[in-house]
């Protein structure tokens, strides 16, 4: 996309800033004065870390590494989430859109595979005011947006043309568990909604002749014990309603984090067997291509 139609939807997308309605948690607070909303930030983005790393999914990391920028906060603060500490306090420092652009552009010549926004859902303006400065300086590697669902569609449509690869975490589809430990009842409704709209923009995952994924929908599911994630609602929405060529990573590496402990049914790690049977359903629903 180039940089002046990016500058037009940062422009959109900040002055939302004033009364915020960026995600579904519509706080309705001034951001660019420093009110505090659900997501604890202000108008600028906070960086926790950044730097390639080797622990995503083979067809982002590849040989040279997935390009990651992980943002403090979120608009979630599930219970139980494995980055606790980065999404739940106030790591790292602010940074403006020069700022954020560098980081972007060091990590393209660093020689990642992509550029891969993590936790990105409450700082979507401030990330498109920044990839339009990095657009303008030669950016040109694909942009992941990871994060986890609760996404409102009207902002997700400011991004088209700016994100290359969604990937969502799908963490439900029940009210009960997602208001018991994300205080998101209506989680399951706006992740699907969410959903479908990524896969409008930007179809099943397409990979280059190196396994490398250059555009398309990667879907997470983090598979929790005792059926805490829903997890056949979750694969039965994804076979049925986006297509059985989704590309779906059934994460096994729940443990117990945060407040986790708090809620006795999630107090454990997940089990093998639990774990294998919910790849032995997603098989059975035709999901194939499984991470």
């Amino acid at each position: 996309m180039n940089p002046r139609e990016l500058t037009e939807r940062a422009q959109r997308l900040l002055a939302r800033l004033s009364s915020c309605d960026i995600c579904p948690r519509m706080c309705r607070v001034d951001r660019t004065a420093g009110e505090p909303g659900v997501c604890r930030t202000g108008r600028y983005a906070r960086i926790a870390s950044f730097g390639p790393h080797f622990g995503e999914e083979a067809p982002l990391t590849g040989i040279r590494g997935s390009g990651t920028v992980f943002f403090s906060q979120c608009n979630l603060h599930c219970a139980f989430c494995q980055n606790y500490d980065i999404s739940h306090f106030e790591e790292g420092g602010e940074a403006d859109a020069e700022s954020l652009a560098g980081v972007f552009l060091s990590l393209q010549k660093t020689g990642c595979h992509n550029l891969n926004l993590v936790t990105p859902t409450h700082v979507t303006p401030q990330i498109v005011e920044a990839l339009a400065v990095a657009a303008n300086r030669g950016l040109s590697v694909p942009v992941v947006y990871n994060c986890g669902g609760y996404e409102k569609v009207e902002t997700l449509r400011e991004l088209e043309g700016a994100v290359d690869i969604y990937m969502p975490d799908v963490k439900f589809q029940d009210g009960a568990p997602a208001s018991r430990y994300c205080d998101a009842p209506d989680y399951p409704d706006v992740v699907r909604a969410a959903v479908k709209e990524m896969a409008r923009q930007v179809g099943p995952l397409l990979l280059d002749r190196h396994g490398i994924a250059q555009r398309g929908l990667l879907v997470r599911h983090l598979v929790m014990p005792n059926e805490a994630s829903t997890t056949r609602q979750v694969i039965d929405f994804l076979a049925s309603e986006i297509g059985t060529d989704t590309y779906l990573n059934l994460m096994d590496q729940y443990r117990p984090c945060g407040r986790a402990f708090s809620f006795p049914e999630i107090g454990r790690r997940t089990s093998r067997e639990e774990w294998g049977e919910a790849r032995d359903y997603a098989l059975r629903k035709g999901m194939t291509r499984l991470g």
